[in-house]
C-alpha cells in the first residue's frame, strides 16, 4: 500500500508542478522514448543476470506491492514458539525434538503457532539448526554454522535488490541515449519550421527527464525497499539464532535475550510476553 501511495504522490506532485507552470502534458507522452529507455534497461539486465537471478528478482519485485513486513504480533508469536521449544528441551531433553522437527506441519508443538508455521523459511531455519543439535554437534560449532547460514542467505537475498539498483544507476545514461537519438531525428528535420523543430527537441529532452525520473523516482526506491525487506527478514532469523544458541539455558532467560534482538519499534515488552506465556500455559493445560 505504501508503494502505491508513494507512486501516486510522486507522479501527482510532478504533474501538478508541471501544470502550474502551464506545461502541456501531451509533450511528456513519448511512447518511443519509453520503449528505448526501458527496453534497453531490460536488455542490459538480462545480459548481466543469470536465469535464476532474473526469476528471483521478478518474484521479489512483486513483494514491493504486497509485502507487509514484520509486526509486533509476528515477533510475539515467534518468541512463544521458541519458548515452547525451549521448555520441551528443558523438560524432556533435546532428543524429544526429533519427531517435532521431522515434519513440523504434523507437530503438535508447531501447530499451536499457526502464524509461524505458515512462515516456511523461518520453520525451515529452526528445523535445520535444531536438527544439527539433535545429532549431537557441539553447540559452539552449531553457532558457527548458523552464522555461516545467515551470511550466505543474506548475500543471496540481497542479489535482486543489488541488480535493480544497478539498473537504476544505468537509467540516466539510457535516458541520454534516447535523447541523443531524438536529436539525431531532429537534425534530419532541420529544414522544418521552428515549431516542428521545437517539438522534436522537446520530445528528445523528455528522454533525459524520464531516465532521471525513473532512476531516482521509483526504480532506485524499489531497490531500497527490497533491501529493507531483506533486513527485516534477517531480524526474524537473528531472533531464532539467539534462542537456539541458548537452548541449554533457562527458557525465560533465552527468550529475553532473543527479545532484545528485535528492533525497539516492534519489540514486545517483557510484560506482554509474560502475559502471553501465561495464556499459552493455560491453553496448553486445557
Amino acid at each position: 500500500m505504501n508503494t502505491i501511495i508513494g507512486l501516486a504522490v510522486l507522479f501527482g506532485m510532478i504533474i501538478l508542478g508541471y501544470l502550474m507552470e502551464h506545461g502541456n502534458l501531451s509533450v511528456l507522452f513519448q511512447p518511443a522514448e519509453l520503449v528505448i529507455i526501458y527496453g534497453a534497461a531490460a536488455g542490459a539486465f538480462i545480459i548481466s543476470s543469470p536465469g535464476n537471478v532474473i526469476k528471483s528478482t521478478l518474484n521479489d519485485v512483486k513483494k514491493v506491492f504486497s509485502h507487509k513486513g514484520s509486526s509486533k504480533e509476528t515477533f510475539s508469536e515467534l518468541l512463544l514458539l521458541l519458548y515452547d521449544i525451549l521448555v520441551k528441551v528443558r523438560k524432556e531433553g533435546i532428543l524429544s525434538l526429533e519427531k517435532e522437527i521431522e515434519d513440523p506441519a504434523k507437530s503438535e508443538l508447531f501447530r499451536r503457532h499457526p502464524k509461524m508455521l505458515a512462515d516456511e523459511e523461518a520453520v525451515s531455519f529452526i528445523k535445520e539448526n535444531l536438527g544439527v543439535i539433535v545429532l549431537g554437534v557441539d553447540p559452539d560449532i552449531v553457532s558457527e554454522l548458523i552464522e555461516i547460514d545467515l551470511e550466505v542467505s543474506y548475500k543471496e537475498a540481497m542479489i535482486p535488490a543489488q541488480g535493480i539498483a544497478k539498473v537504476a544507476d544505468a537509467l540516466p545514461a539510457l535516458g541520454i541515449v534516447a535523447a541523443v537519438l531524438g536529436v539525431v531525428l531532429t537534425m534530419g528535420k532541420i529544414s522544418e519550421p521552428p515549431e516542428v523543430l521545437g517539438h522534436c527537441i522537446g520530445a528528445a529532452l523528455v528522454g533525459t527527464f524520464l531516465g532521471v525520473l525513473s532512476a531516482y523516482g521509483f526504480v532506485g526506491p524499489i531497490a531500497t525497499n527490497l533491501e529493507y525487506q531483506v533486513k527485516d527478514r534477517q531480524v526474524v532469523f537473528n531472533v531464532i539464532k539467539v534462542a537456539i544458541n541458548k537452548f541449554d539455558s533457562n527458557p525465560t532467560v533465552a527468550i529475553e535475550a532473543a527479545r532484545r534482538e528485535i528492533p525497539s519499534s516492534l519489540r514486545p515488552t517483557t510484560k506482554e510476553i509474560e502475559e502471553q506465556m501465561k495464556q499459552w500455559k493455560g491453553t496448553k493445560e486445557k
